[in-house]
């Protein structure tokens, strides 16, 4: 009888059976009589360099070899408690699709390169009793990702082994259907590549269906490397990732869950729960009504919420592409007696298709740009910002320390911020307004949000995170650039008219009535300030910018708050101007936002007007 023959795959950000291509092949050739292998071991590793692995040390007596996974600019954690909860159950739900089928995963902890080098060596020793022939891997964008895959490459042939390295098929557009080969061919200007990979709703390739039999793991498998051991369960596991986080942040006021207040991504993990979320958003009438809510702050369902199992791979761009379109030509009784059911694209459909391209893009810009994704330079290369980094001088540590635990004194910041350090998630409305206030407000380094957004956020991509940042922070391929400029209080007006968002999440101001007042809280009279018990607090009488905007009669009608598409009264997004709703005298940075930035605009698409950090 022949020694087992076995293939590693090696999952990072593919958590899925269905669609997914290495599976795919893995089936169809395991039923051939040649098939080069016999075994299979698909395997997850909780990277050392990105997540906190010391809570899976043996005993407390142990030390981990590897430094604590924290942040360059920040020192944050940079997979925080709610990201490694929703990864943990994505892994914990593959493992058991994986058993489904005839197979398992396997969970280690460590760098990459030298998990694998553990697995080759230990099968060598083995000798005749098993042969690992090959180790396959889905390519990733990243500096971090190029190096692991190096670093895989390297040792699999030094061993001389099979690699191989397939292509990534979670997006939009695949890439063999790029109008371009070179990466430095892509536009540097999203509307541009929108056009070149039009119409938008043939543009994907079909499905791959789930394999319906896998081939087994082998019967003996190497041990974790000492000093760490792998929890035999979700729970388990999820302590052992989060036993470290209880250092916590750093945080001398951390924001306390307000009373009654409700996340908007109350959402689990893994594959089949992503698919029960495109489903239930088909059969709620969500995916047609997506262009008039997506604006939206309060409860689940006024943005798909689809972007943390987009992230992890958990679904595809192209399967949420299959079910619009069975939706769309009436294929399926899902969503059957729902608006547009049958009826072909609508807008909210359409909306929906834009986004998932707009996800294709910024990772393309992550090929096209490199390192300089990172760098605070940024896409344009422009070194004309003196940005502040929190670690020049005392007063900038505490200015930051403010903004981070949500007391600037600006309602829609210091909601959007706890909101994001208790529940890892807040709107996409919100991270816009997030983003330009510490960068053009505030001038503080961008990269440091950028930071805190990955450590938190439960839907952190690299791509889309840090390329968001630098759009937004003037530094990125925002048409735009320095010109664009969030007007907090406009936005609130336009997208919160009542405040229920900001009090929602700032319990001190709930209250408050007058939306003035909710919205920059300096300007609660000084006896209601005492009334009310706001007096002495710093947040209240010494807020980090005074935003001097002035509602007029229009306010409100340039988005409405319960998340409606604005209409046509008051500005676009992030206009420095007030519109016909008022007037913004702040004086925030916004370098030539004179007739230059106002003819720019008069040429832009509607989506560069508005916003990208999608899907939220």
């Amino acid at each position: 009888m022949s020694s087992p023959r076995i293939l590693i795959y090696l999952l990072r950000r593919d958590l899925r059976l269905l669609d997914n291509p290495i599976l795919h092949e893995i089936s169809r050739s395991f039923q051939q009589s040649q098939c080069p292998y016999t075994h299979l071991l698909p395997l997850y590793v909780f990277a050392a360099q990105q997540v906190e692995v010391s809570g899976f040390l043996s005993s407390d007596s142990e030390r981990s070899p590897y430094p604590e996974a924290r942040s360059l600019a920040g020192g944050f954690w940079r997979c925080g408690p709610h990201r490694t909860q929703f990864l943990a159950e994505s892994v914990w739900d593959l493992k058991k699709a994986f058993e489904g089928v005839g197979s398992g995963l396997e969970i280690r902890v460590g760098m990459v390169g030298q998990v694998i080098e553990d697995l080759l060596e230990a099968f060598k020793v083995r000798g005749r009793e098993a042969e690992l022939v090959g180790v396959w891997m889905t390519d990733e964008e990243g500096g971090e990702e190029k190096r692991e895959e190096t670093d895989v490459r390297r040792v699999v042939e030094r061993y001389g082994k099979e690699f191989r390295l397939w292509r990534d098929e979670k997006y939009f557009v695949d890439d063999r259907d790029l109008p371009f080969q070179r990466p430095v061919d892509l536009p540097d200007v999203f509307t541009s590549f929108r056009k070149m990979v039009e119409p938008l709703r043939s543009a994907p390739r079909r499905t791959l269906p789930a394999p319906e039999s896998l081939p087994p793991l082998p019967a003996s498998i190497p041990p974790q490397r000492a000093p760490f051991s792998i929890p035999t369960s979700l729970d388990s596991t999820v302590l052992a990732l989060g036993k470290p986080l209880r250092k916590g942040y750093g945080l001398s006021k951390p924001p306390e869950w307000p009373p009654k207040a409700k996340s908007a991504h109350p959402f689990h993990g893994g594959e089949s729960t992503g698919h029960e979320r495109i489903k239930h958003l088909i059969e709620s009438g969500n995916m047609s009504t997506y262009k008039d809510t997506r604006n939206g702050m309060l409860g689940t369902d006024f943005s798909t919420k689809l972007s943390a199992w987009l992230a992890l791979g958990c679904v595809t761009s192209r399967q949420i592409h299959t079910y619009l379109c069975e939706f769309e030509e009436g294929k399926t009784e899902l969503g059957k007696g729902c608006q547009g059911h049958g009826k072909g694209e609508n807008k909210g459909t359409a909306a929906l298709r834009f986004e998932l391209l707009w996800r294709d893009y910024m990772r393309l810009c992550t090929r096209k740009f490199g390192p300089r994704l990172f760098r605070v330079e940024g896409f344009r290369n422009d070194h004309s910002y003196a940005w502040t980094s929190p670690s020049e001088s005392r007063t900038a540590k505490e200015v930051l320390m403010r903004f981070l635990e949500g007391r600037t004194g600006n309602g829609l910041i210091d909601a959007s911020m706890r909101e994001l350090f208790l529940t890892g998630y807040t709107s996409n409305r919100a991270r816009q307004n997030v983003a330009s206030f510490l960068a053009k407000r505030l001038e503080m380094d961008w990269r440091v949000g950028a930071e805190w957004y990955e450590s938190l956020l439960v839907d952190y991509d690299l791509s889309n995170n840090w390329g968001n940042w630098q759009y937004n922070s003037g530094v990125g391929n925002d048409p735009r650039g320095e010109a664009r400029v969030f007007n907090q209080v406009k936005q609130s007006s336009d997208y919160d008219p009542e405040g229920k968002y900001i009090k929602n999440w700032v319990e001190e101001l709930r209250q408050l009535d007058d939306p003035q007042a909710i919205f920059q809280a300096w300007k609660v009279p000084e006896a209601q300030s005492k009334q009310l018990g706001l007096d002495g607090l710093e947040w209240v009488e010494n807020p980090l910018k005074r935003i001097e905007f002035h509602v007029g009669r229009n306010a409100g009608k340039g988005g409405r708050g319960n998340g409606k598409r604005p209409g046509g009264s008051g500005s676009r997004g992030g206009r420095n101007t007030g519109g016909r709703g008022g007037q913004d005298r702040s004086g925030a940075r916004s370098r030539g936002a004179g007739r230059k930035g106002q003819g720019r605009m008069a040429n832009m698409t509607e989506a560069e007007a508005f916003d990208t950090l999608r899907i939220d």
